[in-house]
């Protein structure tokens, strides 16, 4: 199966062209504090499904009033949504890449409704049991993956806190 997908599609393009290609559930997985010297690894999962979020978008690129704004928007609009936490020191036991897939693997276990194909911020997640892609810089780029971007990065600023 293959599908094209234009530049100029926006954030939804990807969950549209899915879509269209019979995959009706997308999540997209993200993590918040992958490089941090403290505090926990947090990953989530979204899915939006047909749901637009106005304003959404990589929670690096957000204010933290409008990464909280959108946390609300997303938690109650989203189809689904999980987040898991990883503590330091299973971080420390698994090295931080492993812990990282595992903490992505997890997020998407959780989600109350499962989804048709999965979409990963950066590195590829094996263990999903349906088609996945990962892709690089995917929170800027796909729909599901910031508002995974954002659950993660809130979740985590709301325990440093």
């Amino acid at each position: 199966m293959s599908f094209v997908i234009r530049r100029d599609s926006g954030l939804y393009g990807y969950e549209r062209a899915l879509g269209r290609a019979g995959f009706a559930r997308v999540a997209g997985a993200d993590e918040a504090g992958r490089g941090a010297c403290a505090g926990p690894l947090v990953a989530a999962a979204c899915i939006l499904g047909p749901r637009t979020i106005p304003g959404l978008d990589d929670s690096k690129k957000l204010t933290p009033l409008a990464r909280e704004r959108l946390y609300a928007a997303i938690t109650t609009r989203a189809e689904a949504w999980a987040v898991v936490r990883v503590e330091p020191a299973e971080c420390d036991a698994l090295g931080m890449h492993v812990a990282n897939l595992e903490a992505l693997r997890r997020a998407v276990w959780r989600l109350a409704v499962e989804p048709d194909f999965v979409i990963t911020d950066g590195f590829p997640v094996d263990g999903f049991g349906r088609p996945s892609l990962a892709m690089w810089k995917g929170d800027a780029m796909v729909a599901s993956v910031a508002a995974a971007s954002v659950i993660a990065k809130v979740t985590r600023d709301r325990i440093m806190d």
